[in-house]
């Protein structure tokens, strides 16, 4: 449990209670209403500069002079998308921009702005804020693999100009608001886009405290994300007292709870689906959690009884476990040819020699015992055991068990036990109709079979003959034939202790069945008839396209069931603590701002989409100044590289006001007021400004007034983020697939032991793989586990939300853009087109190196010191040199 658990697990006196509610009628400048635009028109001129211009005056500022063109173009390009200007690009633009230098550089943004690259730049920016990644996070760090649509999504949205009003309310209640619209469903993967706790909601459940606690947390996740992103406000710290700063109290904040009651992440299809065979799928999947539930209470009230009878015999149970426990390497096993389907048929069979006695047939699931990694991997969803007389399976066949008919919880450690009877069995088949997930693929695999006879140790299994209808054959790990080696986990290796487990099983299973009233057993097992049955007619149905997005119908996983819609209730927290329950809430929100609604819904009953939906049409109104100024804020940081407000997430008392607050209010008006709420509108604006085109040089009397450059006297000079040096890296090098846009993500790590929490193995990846040289955005974002490189260079955390990124310059950042395996590789790749296409001479290459890299020729001492380099360490070192140039790693 973390520490935020353990805050809510326990009142804790430091939370304390507010006195009073915060003033309602608070004065502060993010609140005010926001003016018509036309009411605040700066008048004649570039707008931006006459709001800029006029705070220099007033400081006694002097505004440097314009940057050169090649400056302007490889600062817009950058800025607009993430990547560098071709150096055909450059010479282009120099030549208009001596033509006519306004000019030039409003067509050099409209080019930019209609790149597909926008949308990954900005989209980028968005995700950062999103606290997008592609795993869970948490303990059980496993993969998503349908999150990448809502990655698309945000980046096609950019490019597309989605008005802002309708890309805020897709993300909120797409689903409700636009029915039928792909982009209603796609937009909720912002709401599930954070990190979510596996173990918290799949294995503990919400029967209990655990449970609960993960459930409270995963909504306080998502309104804190809604709230920081669209409206930079801080609702989540009136989670245990009214809030200190800003005007919300614990009620305003419960109330958002109500909001998402019902809400939780999932997959769910988006597209490729008609509505008909969509809503009879919701009705089975609503059938299916509502008896595993159920069932979960039968089976719950039934070990509740049954603890107390057995208490001895789990006691002497574990004890034989401790000291009779097998020191043999369980990991060996059957596996088959990996499959790109999960319903395809793949088979392994026995041939015991001869007729035999079978009384029991026993199948042990693959298993590693590396911290329990691994327990029941690759064990069939859906499968059947035959025995027959032939191996062609044609006489004499006899159906063992079937678990085809729905799909089999993994039985970890635990071992699979079939009656025979002892009658005369020759081979026995295992046969998986439904494979085992893994990240990309499915599989099947087997540990042990054994075919047990009269005696306990008889197996007539060991050492026989073994046939598949594919395998890998892996020494010493994997192999056919190590389905019949004795390697496997067993509990115990004593023959007598075994004897005597089994023997306590049996009575404890004796007593189970007399805690179980009968009408309790009949219950279960219709139950399970009629899952069978649902799950069947559920198979039929094909499958959609999917995303992982917020959710309230999907399939059981684990403990972790989907609400049907049906809101779970939610209390006002004493102090934030979930085991003190107050007032019952109902759907609303904060009224920060004049005529803004505090409660969504009215009585008892509602509905959960009504109610996102009220919170959508709250957030996106025309009086909320706070989504305007937001929005404009952020877009003022994506441009010129630090916002207007300091403090982007919040725009409370505890935040920083804005250094122009005519400026972002003009901006946020103008926007709101656009029939089209076009952002591109709003950045192109910007980048034509003259501000945005001003060099960076220093001016000691400007610094003296202002140090900070806050009100923008010159250009502020920023690095690459990480994403654009790795772009860049595989684009000058001839690498870069900037073509092979969207679709699931690339993988820059190999996983292993994926079963539990998995590894991700950076060093194990090949740089020089071509599937990896897609650009930065479209890679697979691990929480628990960060890429190395991008780390090192100030990659957002994808655990929270981050408006703005941290800008080091590190003694660290110099060792990976030198050593790394990605630097080097690319740089092979660099020496190899230096030496191809730039001549035979030093002087040629490292003219086409200065060129590619840094859009311009080099100086006389560049070119003097990059060719001597040249002469002496070659062209893949030279590469290496380039690659850290302070020219190539800052974009001015």
């Amino acid at each position: 449990m973390d520490f935020r658990s353990i805050l809510l697990a326990a009142p804790l006196a430091l939370c304390g209670v507010a006195t009073s509610a915060p003033p309602r009628a608070l004065a502060w400048w993010s609140l005010a209403p926001l003016e018509d635009a036309a009411a605040t028109d700066p008048g004649a001129g570039h707008p931006v500069d006459r709001f800029i211009d006029r705070g220099l005056a007033a400081r006694g500022l002097q505004a440097m002079p314009e940057a050169g063109p090649l400056t302007i173009v490889r600062r817009m390009t950058y800025d607009l998308t993430g990547l560098p200007p071709t150096p055909g690009e450059v010479r282009a633009f120099e030549r208009a921009y001596r033509r006519d230098a306004v000019s030039s550089v409003g067509r050099l943004a409209d080019r930019l702005l209609a790149s597909p690259a926008f949308g990954e730049k900005f989209g980028q920016h968005w995700l950062d804020l999103a606290r997008y990644a592609e795993s869970h996070g948490y303990d059980k760090d496993q993969p998503r693999r349908n999150a990448w649509p809502y990655r698309d999504y945000v980046i096609r949205s950019f490019n597309e100009d989605k008005p802002h009003a309708r890309f805020v309310q897709e993300q909120v209640a797409g689903d409700v608001l636009f029915p039928g619209d792909p982009d209603g469903i796609l937009g909720l993967g912002f709401l599930a886009a954070g990190p979510w706790d596996l173990i918290g909601h799949q294995e503990v459940g919400e029967a209990k405290i655990d449970g609960r606690i993960a459930k409270h947390l995963d909504r306080d996740e998502m309104i804190s994300a809604v709230f920081n992103v669209f409206q930079s406000t801080t609702v989540q710290c009136a989670q245990c007292h009214d809030h200190k700063a800003d005007p919300i109290t614990m009620g305003d904040y419960y109330r958002l709870h109500a909001v998402f009651a019902a809400v939780d992440r999932a997959d769910r299809v988006y597209a490729g689906l008609p509505a008909a065979r969509q809503e009879e799928r919701d009705r089975l999947v609503h059938r299916i959690n509502t008896l595993r539930k159920e069932q979960e209470a039968l089976d719950t009230e039934v070990k509740r009884k049954l603890a107390a009878r057995v208490s001895g015999i789990d006691r002497r149970l574990a004890a034989l476990k401790k000291q009779h426990g097998t020191g043999l390497k369980p990991q060996y096993g059957y596996h088959s040819a990996i499959s790109r389907r999960q319903e395809v048929t793949k088979w392994v069979q026995v041939d015991l020699g001869s007729r035999r006695a079978v009384e029991q047939v026993f199948l042990m699931p693959s298993f590693d015992r590396f911290n329990d990694i691994g327990a029941g991997f690759g064990f069939p969803a859906r499968y059947k055991v035959e025995a027959a007389n032939d191996g062609a399976f044609r006489n004499g066949v006899r159906l063992l068990r079937d678990a085809t008919g729905a799909d089999q919880p993994n039985p970890g450690t635990g071992t699979i036990a079939i009656d025979v009877g002892g009658e005369p069995v020759r081979f026995l088949r295992v046969t998986a109709t439904k494979l085992a997930p893994r990240r990309n693929d499915f599989i099947f695999a087997l540990g042990e079979l054994e075919a047990i006879g009269g005696q306990p140790q008889e197996n007539f299994a060991a050492g026989a003959k073994v046939t598949a209808l594919d395998s890998i054959e892996a020494p010493v790990r994997w192999g056919a034939a190590n389905l019949v080696d004795g390697i496997y986990h067993r509990v115990v290796a004593d023959p007598d202790a075994l004897v005597e487990m089994r023997e306590l099983e049996e009575k404890r299973a004796a007593s189970e069945r007399k805690v179980r009233p009968p009408g309790t057993t009949r219950r279960l097992g219709a139950i399970r008839k009629e899952l069978a049955g649902l799950e069947g007619r559920l198979g039929k149905i094909p499958g959609g396209r999917l995303v992982y997005a917020a959710a309230t119908r999907f399939r059981p996983q684990g403990r972790f069931t989907a609400t049907g819609g049906s809101p779970r209730p939610i209390h006002l927290l004493d102090r934030g603590d979930i085991r003190a329950p107050g007032e019952r809430m109902s759907p609303g929100g904060p009224p920060l701002w004049p005529n803004a609604p505090a409660e969504f819904v009215t009585g008892d009953s509602w509905e959960e989409g009504a109610a996102r939906a009220a919170l959508a049409r709250y957030l996106t109104r025309r009086d909320n100044p706070l989504l305007w100024r937001s929005i404009a804020n952020r877009l003022w940081q994506w441009t010129f590289g630090h916002p207007l407000a300091a403090t982007p997430n919040d725009f409370g008392r505890m935040g920083m006001p804005p250094s122009h607050p005519e400026l972002l209010d003009w901006l946020a008006a103008t926007l709101r007021d656009d029939p089209h709420q076009s952002l591109k509108s709003i950045v192109r604006l910007l980048v034509t400004s003259r501000a945005y085109r001003r060099s960076g040089t220093h001016h000691a009397g400007n610094a003296g007034i202002d140090a900070g450059n806050v009100h923008l006297w010159r250009a502020h000079r920023r690095r690459l983020t990480a994403e654009e040096f790795r772009d860049t890296v595989l684009a000058v090098s001839g690498a870069l697939r900037a073509g092979e846009r969207g679709g699931p993500s690339f993988m820059d790590f190999v996983i292993e032991k994926p079963q539990h929490s998995p590894h991700y193995e950076y060093h194990l990846h090949d740089p020089n793989d071509p599937a990896a040289h897609r650009r930065s955005i479209y890679r697979l974002v691990v929480r628990s586990q960060p890429q190395p490189l991008l780390t090192t260079l100030d990659c957002a955390d994808p655990s929270i939300s981050i408006p703005q990124r941290d800008e080091s310059t590190t003694a660290l950042q110099a060792l990976a853009q030198w050593n790394n395996r990605f630097v080097e590789a690319a740089a092979v790749r660099l020496g190899k087109r230096l030496a191809e296409e730039g001549g035979a001479t030093p002087d040629g290459q490292v003219t086409l190196a200065c060129r590619l890299a840094l859009g311009r020729d080099p100086d006389a001492a560049e070119r003097a010191a990059l060719a001597a380099h040249l002469r002496d360490h070659g062209p893949a070192s030279l590469a290496r040199v380039i690659f850290n140039l302070n020219a190539f790693v800052y974009v001015d």
